[in-house]
């Protein structure tokens, strides 16, 4: 059988929109809070805990931990 060890690398949409924000900020051309400005560099990880603390609030909502 033969294997295939294919691998994508690339820049996801949300690091190219900060690398653009960072870049906008630095240029003086946007003036926001650097909060906004580095938010999609940390906006997927905050998505992931908030959807992990969803599933978990209805595990524990639900009784025997299924619908």
């Amino acid at each position: 059988m033969a294997e295939n060890n294919q691998t994508k690398s690339g820049i996801s949409t949300l690091s190219l929109l900060g690398v653009a924000f960072v870049g906008l900020k630095l240029c003086n051309v946007i003036d926001w809070s650097w909060w906004w400005i580095t938010l999609p560099f940390w906006g997927g990880l905050g998505l992931v805990i908030l959807l992990l603390i969803l599933v978990g609030l209805i595990a524990l909502l639900t009784p025997d931990g299924r619908k």
